[in-house]
């Protein structure tokens, strides 16, 4: 029988100090009757804590996780810590043992010590890129993260642990969340480094379209679920979608078109003499970028306050404002 969680009181959030974790835990700080954890792998600066919020150093890794949940009389864990962006001296089994074996370690935790609810940050990425994914992807699509993309496959990896775990422990229950491509006045990645080239590449016969979703609204998401809304799968992204060619417009910028072969023999290429992190196999991510529906989000009850395109023209005035503009517009 699938346990229907109360409001949540005494919260911890892993990743606590990262992007999304920093805008979580400042929305929990406002509220007085909420007790919150921090916990990150990084020690807080002082001068970046907030009052009343408990700021724990700990691995998601750590066998004594379940002991701080016990020392606070955790309720809800909301769980965000991930490798999304890998260092250069990174490898495929560290990120690994921190997506995959990192969660285990966090629903272990919380089945011990009787956390009723679990909160995920899971990936439009776990459905995989593939040419045969459908036009809008939806929650009853099966998930297909591609092995060949470490982000991808760990966590498809991480939603098949999460299913099992629905099965056999109805007790604990889940919301995961399936988040499209994150826009914000700070984020800065892969992605965001794709839109300021002089000239924004796309690849013939793929239209490559972007969903996009704004920081505030992952946050909006996020405390929903906290507030008691039914547990679920739910993916996260704004309205509509913008491909690659239609951003190059509201960028003022124009697009290099290549034919799919030609850029697979660049990345091969480069990859091969160390001139690029990235292989052959970045062309499907390029190509096939899953599309999310977001219409079971709504009915769930949340609605996100800004479309993907609206996200987009945020993120291009918030760039504007910092004095490092993306458009030539």
């Amino acid at each position: 029988m699938k346990s229907i969680p109360q409001r949540a009181r005494r919260i911890l959030v892993t990743g606590g100090d990262g992007f999304l974790g920093r805008g979580l835990v400042t929305a929990l700080a406002r509220r007085p009757d909420t007790h919150v954890v921090a916990l990150d792998v990084r020690d807080v600066p002082h001068q970046r804590r907030l009052q009343g919020v408990h700021y724990q150093v700990q691995d998601v890794r750590d066998a004594r996780l379940a002991q701080t949940l016990d020392e606070h009389g955790i309720d809800t864990v909301v769980h965000l810590a991930s490798i999304v962006t890998p260092g250069k001296q990174s490898s495929r089994a560290f990120e690994y043992d921190v997506d995959v074996n990192g969660t285990r370690n966090v629903l272990d935790a919380c089945q011990a010590r009787g956390v009723s609810h679990v909160v995920v940050s899971s990936s439009g990425a776990a459905y995989g890129y593939h040419a045969d994914n459908a036009p809008w992807i939806s929650e009853s699509h099966p998930l297909r993260g591609n092995e060949v993309f470490a982000y991808s496959d760990h966590k498809r990896l991480v939603e098949e642990m999460l299913a099992e775990r629905r099965a056999q422990h109805p007790q604990l229950a889940q919301t995961v969340l399936r988040i499209g491509t994150i826009l914000g006045e700070r984020v800065d990645n892969q992605i965001t480094a794709l839109f300021e080239k002089s000239r924004l590449l796309a690849i013939r016969g793929s239209d490559s379209p972007f969903v996009f979703i704004w920081d505030e609204d992952v946050t909006g998401a996020i405390l929903h679920a906290l507030g008691g809304a039914v547990p679920g799968c739910y993916n996260l992204a704004g309205d509509g979608a913008l491909n690659i060619h239609e951003i190059a417009a509201r960028l003022g910028k124009p697009t290099l078109n290549l034919p799919a072969s030609l850029l697979r023999t660049v990345l091969w290429a480069g990859s091969r003499l160390g001139l690029s992190r990235y292989g052959p196999e970045q062309l499907d991510f390029l190509r096939y970028r899953p599309v999310l529906s977001n219409q079971a989000l709504k009915a769930w009850g949340y609605a996100p306050r800004k479309t993907s395109a609206q996200a987009f023209e945020a993120f291009v005035a918030a760039r504007q404002a910092q004095g490092r503009p993306v458009s030539r517009v």
